[in-house]
């Protein structure tokens, strides 16, 4: 099947991922003051009178009159106020937004920070969701902002700019260059519509020169051309559109194994250079690529490392033959220039890659190719070198051929007198087909002339000879050994294309397989050492993952294990680390190094270095592995920085949560502290002007309550720590109710308590303490919270696989939806079983107790009658129905 007028599947799972997401649009400037936001409010202000429905998210007018009046038109979602560092910073409340939900959103200034406790560090971020719920959305950036393009500016401006944008943000945006000329933005300048006039003198003489604006105009204008280049590009390979599409130049090197290959690389890149266009370098693996010395396969490695390092895109394609892999790369890449090299080898060979480049040049199309010498200085001619003896393959590659013409000698004898003597010819196709889809062409050929020996010998006439006395027998053995080699060149190649379409499925089913691997990592340790040993046995190599830290880089997983590296490995991962490229053996840098370091980039920076090397201290990485390393080290940077993420994110909430303790519990405290307190000290100074059992009574009750208060505050800090010594006994449950309801008699005052708990009920092994302290908290909750003059009823029932004990009051119960909630820390709940003077404590002790022990606690509701049920399930494990207590340790 043809497949080259095919949509690109990978345009159309991307095209398939936009649906349902909203379009961002950029408003993409030189300089600020070119007018980007007073161009992105127009656009907004026309979509409003279209119809549309244009909420401004957030806009900075810098005080802009114009901009100011522009903005008068729009409706605006006011800022969410953010405290920080005493200062009081408006921020785009993106919750609000989503809630509102317009048709399109404009969020000024795209590459701003947020104020620290926004949701997203940056506004990028922010927009991102307002993308993913559906949300179109303008925004403005200019071009020093763009991550790739910062060491760019900051080369020749001397401001580095701190706060960037990925590029893949603009590679999903439509962009719209806002631009005018330097002498109109600096003359802007001095007028004051840019900045106010101390803040213009200033920067007139230092960013806003007339040389970094024209370099940063350009800038601006080529990062655009990119873009929509890009865009074309996937638009035509969604669609299967025929041709180039050549409004910008792209340059494709073919490169091989030959030395000649390095001057290529560069030639491609002078070329890129003087069209400035982007230019990949591209190796098409046959089946040639086996015959590879280990020499030709580092120089090939060599190669695509030099032109990764001269900005290049690198790519390996697998194909059956170099003119289909190069005429179907081109056209996949719809490049405009192809740059071949000429051979310079024995005169065979030279004369076979003319043909080669003459019928390129036929059938690549609307493509321009330039063939380059080998190099300035004369190169000798090198003789014709005979394949290594690994690639003519096995001597049973060869005798199973043999004997299958043999087999078809044999039943070609049995059946001549059946059949006449041209059929028996037909039967020789077979093991020429045989041999040729197994074993290769080489086995086909044997296969070919063995059959046309073997005919010629046991059935033309004079049998036994090889010999041919009738002529017409001539040509009889000439169509057969013609359709032989005919059969078996094709059997040969559709065994290549099923080799390299095998090859393509191992790779990626290796990488779906890497990155199942890397999901089920729960942690950043378990990650790294799934990293370290899926590359290790996916490429057979030793590597070894190390992070930054303050000391440099740190070993952090390896495999096989290793605890540490020499001074020069250590060397080369910090240079990786620091400067984001390659390091060590088989790279530009460090090369006295063992271990080859890759860099493992996100947007966010680099996280780490994998380093790569063999066991036998040879070259690290051949040729046709680099394509597969590239893949494993993308994956494995998503991973870690995912990782990284829900760590941050983790962080982020402990802290959230501590400060919601913390401001829970100071509440707390200033209320349930300081109210028995306020009554102690009342009573005491009433008291010492007249003494009075009533008043001592309730300094008694009050000062129970703070204990109890105390104890509560302790208890769950030991419960958060970890920190609960058990004494597990074998325990009364009648005599724990019963003396739970007398150390809670004072907040059960008024009303009547009803034990239900049966004389037969099993002891329990648990810890008498602490199930003490379980039913006096729910006790007195159940006190706190009954109808004034209801009774509390304590219940306990057997069951066959557990036992029960309940606390039943008759109050306004819990709202639905809340029972589980009613057991977190510091938890207030309207009209629940908790009222507002609470801790929030009692019930998360009663959790946390009886999960130390092995029971559970249910809160639900009565229907009749009304109110809340508390309940203890102890497990059949813990009940003793056959042992005395004085059995039990």
């Amino acid at each position: 099947m043809n497949t080259d007028d095919r949509p690109s599947p990978e345009a159309l799972l991307r095209a398939a991922a936009q649906e349902g997401r909203g379009r961002l649009k950029i408003f993409l400037g030189a300089a600020p003051g070119v007018g980007k936001t007073w161009e992105m409010l127009s656009d907004g202000r026309q979509r409003q009178e279209e119809g549309t429905d244009v909420v401004v998210g957030v806009v900075e007018t810098h005080g802009r009159r114009e901009t100011e009046a522009l903005l008068a038109g729009h409706k605006i979602l006011p800022r969410r106020q953010v405290d920080h560092a005493g200062h009081s910073l408006g921020e785009m409340d993106i919750d609000a937004l989503l809630e509102r939900r317009p048709q399109l959103a404009l969020v000024d200034e795209l590459a701003h920070t947020n104020a620290p406790g926004s949701r997203h560090p940056k506004r990028y971020q922010d927009v991102e969701e307002l993308l993913a719920a559906g949300i179109d959305v303008y925004s403005t950036l200019n071009i020093q902002h763009v991550e790739s393009l910062n060491d760019v500016v900051a080369s020749f401006t001397r401001v580095r700019v701190r706060e960037t944008v990925p590029d893949s943000v603009l590679e999903q945006a439509e962009i719209e260059v806002v631009d005018i000329p330097p002498d109109e933005l600096i003359e802007r300048l001095k007028q004051g519509k840019v900045y106010v006039p101390h803040e213009a003198t200033r920067a007139l003489g230092h960013f806003f020169s007339k040389s970094n604006l024209t370099a940063l105009r350009e800038l601006a204008l080529r990062r655009a051309a990119q873009a929509v280049d890009a865009q074309m590009l996937e638009h035509v390979r969604a669609h299967s559109l025929a041709g180039s599409f050549a409004a910008g130049e792209r340059i494709v090197v073919a490169v091989s194994e030959q030395v000649h290959a390095a001057g290529l690389v560069r030639a491609g890149k002078r070329l890129a250079d003087a069209l400035k266009a982007p230019w990949t370098a591209v190796h098409i693996e046959t089946a040639r690529d086996r015959q590879f010395t280990p020499e030709e396969r580092r120089q090939l490695a060599d190669t695509l490392a030099l032109a990764s390092r001269l900005g290049a895109s690198t790519a390996s394609v697998p194909a059956t033959s170099a003119i289909e892999g190069l005429r179907r790369f081109t056209r996949e890449a719809r490049a405009t220039q192809l740059v071949l090299g000429k051979s310079e080898r024995s005169w065979w060979f030279e004369r076979r890659h003319g043909s080669v480049v003459d019928r390129l040049v036929r059938t690549i199309g609307n493509v321009a190719v330039h063939v380059l010498p080998s190099g300035e200085a004369p190169v000798r001619r090198q003789p014709l070198r005979l394949p290594p003896a690994s690639a003519w393959g096995k001597p049973t590659d060869y005798l199973w051929p043999l004997l299958a013409v043999v087999a078809a000698t044999l039943l070609g004898r049995l059946l001549l007198q059946v059949i006449d003597l041209g059929n028996v010819a037909l039967l020789y196709l077979v093991p020429v087909m045989f041999a040729a889809a197994s074993f290769g062409v080489r086995a086909g050929l044997l296969a070919a002339i063995a059959s046309s020996l073997a005919y010629n010998f046991f059935f033309l006439p004079p049998t036994g000879t090889l010999s041919v006395n009738n002529p017409e027998n001539i040509v009889s053995i000439l169509v057969l050994l013609g359709v032989a080699l005919v059969t078996s060149q094709f059997a040969a190649r559709v065994r290549t294309q099923a080799d390299l379409a095998a090859s393509s499925s191992r790779a990626n089913a290796a990488l779906a397989s890497f990155s199942r691997q890397l999901t089920a990592a729960a942690t950043r340790d378990e990650l790294m050492q799934a990293i370290c040993a899926d590359v290790a046995r996916l490429l057979d190599l030793n590597t070894v993952l190390l992070l930054p830290s303050a000391n440099g880089p740190e070993l952090r997983a390896a495999y096989p294990p290793e605890d540490r590296l020499d001074q020069i490995e250590m060397a080369a991962a910090q240079w990786a680390l620091a400067n984001g490229q390659p390091a060590g053996r088989g790279s530009a840098t460090l090369t006295a190094s063992d271990w080859l370091f890759h860099p493992l980039r996100t947007n966010r920076g680099v996280l780490g270095a994998l380093g790569v090397a063999r066991g036998d201290a040879g070259d690290p990485l051949r040729s046709d592995q680099l394509p597969l390393l590239m893949s494993l080290l993308d994956q494995a940077s998503i991973a870690l920085d995912r990782v990284a993420l829900e760590e941050e994110n983790l962080q982020a909430r402990a802290i959230g949560e501590r400060d919601r303790l913390r401001s829970a519990l100071l509440s707390s405290v200033s209320h349930d502290l300081r109210t028995p307190l306020t009554t102690i000290l009342s009573a005491a100074q009433e008291l010492r002007r007249q003494p009075s059992a009533e008043l001592a009574a309730t300094i008694e009750t009050e000062a129970q309550r703070l204990n109890r208060f105390v104890a509560n505050l302790l208890d769950m800090v030991r419960i958060e720590a970890g920190a609960l010594p058990m004494k597990l006994e074998a325990t009364d449950l009648f005599d724990a109710v019963a003396g739970a309801a007398h150390d809670t008699r004072a907040a059960l005052q008024g009303h009547e308590v009803v034990v239900d708990v049966p004389a037969d009920i099993p002891l329990v092994r648990v810890d008498p303490v602490l199930l003490h302290h379980c039913l006096i908290n729910l006790l007195d909750n159940a006190g706190r919270y009954a109808d004034a003059g209801t009774p509390i009823v304590i219940r306990g029932r057997r069951l066959p696989d557990a036992l029960l004990v309940s606390v039943i009051d008759r109050g306004p119960g819990i709202p639905p939806g809340e029972e589980r909630r009613v057991f977190e820390t510091f938890t207030r709940l309207q009209g629940s079983d908790r009222v507002q003077h609470g801790t929030g404590l009692g019930l998360a002790i009663v959790k946390g107790f009886a999960e130390a022990m092995g029971l559970s606690v249910e809160a639900a509701n009565n229907l009749d009658p009304h109110g809340a049920c508390f309940t203890l399930r102890f497990p059949e494990a813990l009940l003793l129905t056959s042992v005395a207590a004085s059995e039990v340790p």
